[in-house]
């Protein structure tokens, strides 16, 4: 069967995989589920899901997926990491195990765990910025599970949202060029923006539909 056009695909080892499927759904956009170096084929885009790094790291060696993905992504497929799936994309990653590798294809800096254990999870609002704000400049909702915090970015990277924090104002939503990833979990929430503006990177929809 022939695959659909703008097929994105859903990183399927651990973490929200159905949720990011609705998601893609409410847009409009095919999906299906990557376990194997084979699922990559044909794909215009790629979904990496929250869940624990150092599993995640460990589920694609033993899948024998790290080596295609990464390929792939270094290659130009447009991918977006979603809180573990944003240290898995790092290019530098702080509190992590000696053990624990990531693409590195993203120019910042991502500290594991960085607001503390599951209990210190949240809820907050994100100011929106850059493309993001193109067309909506309404904050965005969204879930913090023991989520990553991106100590800094380098100059090839745009910050796409913020939140405010007795620490100051963090970045939680970065892009570089075909590379997307947030600190957070926009699947948990109905607001599609961040879903939306990565089918828009994919070719799959225009930036507002």
């Amino acid at each position: 069967m022939q695959e659909p056009a703008n097929t994105v695909g859903v990183l399927a080892l651990q973490g929200d995989v159905r949720e990011h499927e609705a998601a893609f759904v409410d847009l409009g956009v095919p999906s299906r589920r990557v376990r194997r170096p084979a699922d990559l084929d044909g794909l215009s885009g790629l979904v990496l899901p929250g869940g624990e790094s150092t599993t995640l790291s460990l589920l694609l060696e033993s899948s024998g997926l790290f080596e295609p993905l990464a390929a792939a992504v270094r290659g130009g497929l447009p991918v977006c990491g979603t809180c573990a799936g944003l240290i898995l994309l790092a290019a530098r990653v702080q509190d992590g195990r000696p053990d624990q590798r990531s693409l590195g294809v993203l120019d910042v800096t991502a500290r594991r765990n960085g607001y503390g254990p599951q209990r210190y999870s949240f809820e907050s609002v994100i100011q929106p910025a850059g493309a993001l704000a193109d067309d909506d400049h309404e904050p965005i909702p969204a879930v913090f599970i023991r989520a990553p915090i991106v100590v800094d970015v380098g100059p090839s990277v745009e910050v796409l949202g913020t939140i405010d924090t007795p620490d100051g104002i963090r970045p939680v939503a970065v892009r570089s060029g075909h590379v997307l990833a947030v600190t957070f979990h926009p699947e948990l929430t109905q607001d599609r923006r961040l879903h939306r503006h990565f089918a828009s990177m994919m070719g799959a929809l225009t930036a507002r539909r």
